[in-house]
């Protein structure tokens, strides 16, 4: 195929093409899913939006960062994808008064900046050219539009073509970078109707991103699996008003797939983004960095989702290992700290690659139990000697308790790229505060 983006159709008059040009238009295009008044709350519900407990772990993170940076006289936090500056809002108020007093607030968002966002935060289209802190891509990355193959009856992957309306039908052969992409990362057995999603525009879209980080941390929280937990039939799926629906690129839905963040763990470090390039909606900016898609306040699991694999638990993975021969990978699936990253990323050209520490994949529950966030509920004691700090313990256990729980916002991966400083969650005396 030429590239994995095009196919039959225009911008005008489109015919079937690629999941990925459908979905851009669709979401960011004009009048585009995301362009709409209502924004990223009015359809679902998310761990910003399920407790100002989640903005006050990632405050907490920023602190750990500061400390780590020895705590400079501009301190920034990025939110990559703000949907309505939601987490960027409960972060700075979350911070202690000399902490946010030092802190330049990012919000970057294509749409336009909400009224009543509070002023100390800048709200930028695109990621600043350098970053000295943390960068924060809450559910971004899982609205990068991507691709779809589907193995045909012969065996082979072909692009899955999409009309405006949802109708679908087989295009060519999967060629080129995308073909390496798939065999490296989500290799399909020859069996008809098996799908992937193609997530090499992820890849690129974070290792842009990462590099715009000169000190600090970058942190992508999206649903994910990994390469031996990889879905057999994919995960796009589409949502709307708080209820999953068929994927339709028409603008009434969102559009979304689990990311392999294990691939992207690797991008940052195999090659150099270019950071001076104009990036688009498609790969560095999503209108819905909260968007945890839960239906009357129930997180769901989409049919499809792979959840964290027992064998290979992002507790654990760093991705600092060798990448395995291509026998190796011929012969098996790869575990998760032998991927190895894509061989087309983009190089800036006569710019040599950052020497990065290894990234770090884990659950959204470890994160934030290693932030303090336990749900532990409070001693029945306390509800004799203060009822009213009692009620409000239970109530701030019950929401932590959400953000945590197995087979749901607990089970969402956090992919953690140090850059210049030690992993913050590693164990370590806390920082001051």
């Amino acid at each position: 195929m030429a590239d994995e983006t095009t196919a039959a159709g225009s911008r005008e008059h489109p015919g079937p093409r690629g999941w990925r040009a459908a979905a851009e238009t669709a979401l960011y295009g004009p009048g585009g899913f995301y362009r709409r008044p209502e924004g990223p709350a009015g359809h679902f519900r998310t761990s910003v939006h399920a407790s100002a407990l989640f903005a006050r772990a990632v405050a907490g993170l920023l602190c750990r960062v500061d400390a780590a940076l020895g705590r400079p006289a501009a301190l920034d936090f990025v939110d990559m994808g703000a949907g309505r500056g939601e987490l960027a809002g409960g972060v700075l108020a979350a911070l202690p008064a000399d902490v946010a007093a030092r802190t330049r607030v990012y919000a970057v968002e294509i749409a336009g900046r909400p009224a009543g966002l509070d002023e100390r935060i800048t709200w930028l289209s695109e990621l600043p050219d350098a970053v000295t802190g943390l960068l924060f891509a809450n559910e971004w990355l899982d609205n990068v539009p991507v691709d779809v193959v589907e193995v045909d009856s012969a065996g082979v992957p072909r692009l899955v073509l999409v009309a405006e309306d949802g109708s679908e039908r087989l295009g060519e052969p999967v060629t080129g970078a995308a073909a390496d992409w798939l065999a490296r990362w989500w290799s399909l057995p020859a069996e008809e109707g098996l799908r992937a999603e193609i997530g090499l525009p992820r890849d690129r879209a974070w290792a842009a991103a990462v590099d715009r980080v000169v000190r600090g941390l970058a942190v992508a929280v999206d649903y994910a699996h990994t390469v031996d937990t990889r879905p057999p039939f994919g995960t796009l799926t589409g949502f709307r008003e708080g209820r999953e629906t068929a994927p339709v690129p028409d603008g009434t839905c969102d559009i979304t797939a689990h990311v392999a963040l294990d691939a992207c763990a690797w991008a940052p470090r195999t090659a150099h983004a270019p950071s001076g390039r104009t990036h688009t909606a498609a790969d560095t900016t999503r209108t819905a960095a909260d968007t945890t898609r839960t239906a009357a306040g129930t997180t769901q699991t989409p049919p499809g989702t792979a959840h964290i694999s027992p064998h290979a638990p992002l507790d654990q993975a760093h991705t600092d290992s060798p990448a395995p021969s291509e026998a190796t990978r011929t012969a098996s699936r790869t575990p998760l700290g032998a991927a190895q990253a894509p061989r087309d990323t983009a190089h800036e050209p006569g710019k040599a690659a950052r020497e990065l520490p290894p990234a770090r994949l884990l659950t959204q529950r470890a994160a934030l139990r290693a932030l303090g966030l336990t749900g532990a509920r409070p001693p029945l004691a306390l509800a004799s000697t203060d009822p009213s700090a009692y009620v409000r313990a239970l109530a701030s256990a019950g929401e932590a308790a959400e953000l945590t729980a197995p087979g749901g916002l607990g089970d969402f991966g956090w992919l953690l790229q140090p850059v210049g400083i030690p992993d913050p969650l590693e164990p370590g005396p806390e920082p001051e505060r």
